[in-house]
């Protein structure tokens, strides 16, 4: 996503203005984006919302799906680089050109910027500093949204933890064709409601305690929407009739059945 970040400093950037994003080529190849459990609900609406593992430990993230296969994501448009009117746009894009570092002081971040974005400017858009070199409210604004990001990555965190302590993933499996292309969606993991309709009394009052009930029925509520996937890249192909296959060979034509079917 960013091609050449570096702190945001008066030092550097005291006469810099950062125009708004308004085309998303950065993430035309991002087929999956970190989404954030608060965002559950609202991006369910739009995207298939699976988690994928990182490392070997049995670590998990929540990411929204936005392609059927690596490199592609099908909410960006081929021509005008905008996103899918009218859809939620995941914080983890919505921060561009901006994120936090890690600094030498534990705990502490940095504010930096892409300046391989072509976002700065000397003449358009909003400064950064003021006259007296202090953070403006657009840069005041910009901590707070990543400072708020941090934070719920760290209860998406937790929540992930929680999940996979009580044994609550299975891997998604789902054959795609789209006109005469079959891909497989595999690599992601979806919850299994079997695992939590025999949750103990115990372990669902703790879920419900922790305020993770939305966001697990919001996740299997979005499974859905992988139906729209399918649709968009049919668009995108050119047309051609759809057809999902689950592992066991199951078929359906026309309008695909969710994967939590399959």
């Amino acid at each position: 996503m960013f091609a050449n970040l570096v702190p945001v400093t008066r030092e550097r950037h005291a006469t810099q203005r950062i125009r708004p994003v308004e085309r998303f080529d950065f993430a035309r190849q991002f087929h999956v984006a970190s989404l954030m459990m608060h965002e559950f609900v609202r991006a369910t609406a739009f995207y298939p919302i699976v988690f994928i593992e990182e490392g070997e430990h049995k670590v998990f993230k929540p990411v929204a799906l936005l392609g059927l296969e690596a490199s592609e994501n099908l909410c960006v448009d081929a021509e005008s680089a905008g996103w899918l009117p009218g859809a939620y746009i995941p914080g983890i894009i919505r921060r561009y050109p901006f994120a936090l570092a890690t600094t030498a002081v534990q705990g502490e971040f940095a504010i930096c910027v892409d300046e391989g974005a072509n976002l700065l400017s000397d003449a358009d858009g909003m400064p950064l500093f003021n006259a007296e070199g202090a953070a403006t409210e657009t840069l005041e604004h910009v901590k707070r949204f990543l400072g708020e990001l941090q934070q719920m990555d760290t209860i998406t965190q937790a929540f992930c933890e929680w999940v996979v302590r009580h044994d609550l993933l299975k891997p998604l499996n789902l054959r795609v064709r789209v006109g005469s292309d079959t891909r497989d969606i595999a690599g992601s993991y979806v919850v299994n409601e079997e695992r939590l309709d025999a949750l103990s009394d115990r372990a669902f009052l703790e879920m419900r305690r922790l305020r993770y009930l939305a966001p697990i029925h919001a996740h299997l509520t979005s499974l859905a929407q992988i139906d729209r996937l399918v649709r968009l890249k049919e668009v995108r192909a050119g047309g051609g009739a759809t057809d999902t296959r689950s592992r066991s060979g199951r078929k359906t034509t026309g309008r695909p059945r969710s994967p939590r079917k399959a």
